[in-house]
């Protein structure tokens, strides 16, 4: 019963029987009480109230329909974005250390898992050729040199642009900057 109320049908069929029934009533209406100028305001009174009724139900269910989504939305944006904050946060310390140890190493496994749930699939990607890179200048020897962090810092960089398009991206399209300049700029950023 409430997935009708939630899709409205229930309150449109109520609002058109209201609607034809007031019609026939009120023509049934008018005619009966001819004599009584009164009794007509009445009946229109009553049924316009009803009618009233039946649209304020139908607009208030619309509305708390559409705040659960945007609180929903919202929600989801900011476990995004501390998502994505964490899994930064944890290259930086990996990247920061002198010696990389077996235990960050399984950070990053499971923050693929993480991402796994909420990423988009581009950012999934991007982190794949993000762990590939990481592979190849880091896991063999365990130790960050200076080649590896210019290395990392780059494949960092697109993996952020595409983390800012699976977040802002739609603002960024509505910016005065194309989304090709914001990848520059990020991009430059890293030399």
């Amino acid at each position: 019963m409430t997935k009708w109320f939630e899709k409205n049908s229930v309150l449109m069929i109520l609002s058109a029987i209201v609607f034809v029934g007031g019609y026939f009533f009120l023509r049934l209406g008018y005619k009966i009480t001819d004599s009584m100028p009164f009794t007509q305001e009445i009946l229109l009174i009553v049924l316009g109230t009803i009618a009233t009724i039946l649209i304020t139900a139908m607009l208030l269910n619309k509305q708390t329909s559409v705040e659960v989504e945007k609180e929903q939305s919202v929600k989801f944006i900011e476990l995004k974005t501390q998502m994505y904050q964490d899994l930064i946060d944890t290259l930086e310390e990996i990247v920061i250390s002198e010696n990389i140890t077996q235990k960050e190493l399984m950070k990053l496994k499971f923050d693929t898992h993480r991402l796994a749930i909420f990423a988009s699939p581009g950012v999934l990607e991007e982190y794949r050729n993000f762990l590939d890179v990481f592979n190849e200048t880091v896991v063999k020897d365990k130790h960050v040199s200076i080649e590896d962090s210019s290395l990392i810092a780059h494949a960092l960089a697109k993996l952020t642009i595409y983390i800012r398009a699976d977040l802002v991206g739609e603002l960024d399209a509505e910016s005065e900057h194309s989304r090709k300049e914001i990848n520059q700029q990020i991009m430059e950023n890293v030399k």
